[in-house]
């Protein structure tokens, strides 16, 4: 065996290595998240956010605020990798509509923070923007959720 065969082994297996160690690493990232978002959703569950325009029957809203949540999340190396495969090919790109969900449930959560430390425990108009973050080698994409925030008597 010469030193060549080495080396064209090493050029095959190390980029097969690294879309291993992303695969990994990217679910257990993914994973985390979604863990962190479900327990901050159950602590901010007294925070109600609707799409609703305006103030529902019933409330007595005594001020509003302008309230937003945003965030830019990245795709990891390997779903890029198998998205490049998928534009070839045609379907459902399942690796970004799992980053546009983390992103768009850690927006609302950001804005039914930011309510809910203004003193907020209501959140009408809610929209959401989005848009990808050009410059980056791997997909990025930014959510914004925004609404307005009423206070109502205690």
């Amino acid at each position: 065996m010469n030193g060549n065969f080495w080396l064209e082994t090493l050029n095959l297996w190390f980029p097969l290595g690294l879309l291993v160690v992303g695969y990994g690493f990217g679910r257990w990232q993914e994973r985390h998240h979604y863990r962190s978002i479900r327990l901050r959703e159950r602590a901010l569950r007294h925070v109600v956010a609707l799409n609703t325009r305006y103030v529902p029957e019933g409330v007595d809203a005594t001020g509003a605020r302008l309230v937003s949540g945003s965030v830019v999340i990245s795709s990891d190396y390997f779903k890029t990798f198998v998205a490049g495969f998928r534009a070839f090919f045609g379907g459902r790109f399942r690796g970004y509509e799992t980053l546009l969900e983390r992103a768009r449930r850690e927006a609302l959560l950001r804005l039914k923070l930011e309510a809910q430390r203004a003193g907020s425990q209501l959140v009408i108009g809610v929209r959401f923007e989005s848009t990808t973050v050009a410059g980056s080698s791997t997909p990025s994409v930014e959510v914004m959720a925004f609404g307005t925030a009423l206070f109502t008597p205690r």
